[in-house]
């Protein structure tokens, strides 16, 4: 066997299509009761598949996005750019500080690009499908929490290819 079919990491979560649409339909209907939503602001790349679910879910037609960039080559996390702030149309709709928008992403790792849009809109509601323990703490509603050294594989970064098992002393 070659490297190429080694796991990239040995906390491996990687996540289905299918159980993607589910864990964002649970994140719409945990939100369902929390407020009045106006708009959604997705966190760009990410946040782009749970907005467009929970939008649909929700009934809201106005999606924003901002892009923040802190991976770098799929694997380390470094320093936060921001690509494309919020339309500031939308934080003037909002009262100026973002009351009444949902922050939309798909896991909240360490927290780090989280701190600079909940800086932007500091009155929104912030959700992610999945969160890690440093990140935790900002964000208002998540679905499922892994552990701060697991990798989690998303639907859009995997394709079909054998997966060797957990304890390889079993293959047989």
């Amino acid at each position: 066997m070659t490297d190429e079919h080694q796991p990239l990491n040995p906390k491996a979560f990687p996540v289905s299509w299918d159980q993607f649409h589910r864990d964002a339909r649970a994140l719409a209907w945990r939100l369902s009761g929390q407020g009045s939503w106006q708009a959604i602001v997705c966190i760009t790349r990410g946040g782009l598949v749970p907005a467009a679910i929970v939008a649909r879910e929700l009934g809201i037609r106005i999606i924003e996005t901002v892009g923040v960039a802190s991976y770098h080559e799929y694997k380390d996390q470094g320093q936060l750019k921001v690509l494309k702030g919020v339309d500031p149309a939308l934080i003037e709709l909002a009262g100026g500080e973002g009351a009444g928008i949902l922050i939309i992403d798909d896991l909240v790792d360490t927290g780090k690009t989280a701190k600079v849009v909940r800086e932007m809109l500091p009155k929104a509601h912030f959700a992610t499908v999945y969160a890690k323990p440093k990140g935790r703490p900002l964000v208002d509603t998540f679905i499922t929490e892994v552990s701060q050294d697991t990798w989690i594989y998303f639907p859009w970064d995997l394709g079909f290819a054998f997966q060797p098992p957990i304890n390889r002393e079993t293959q047989g």
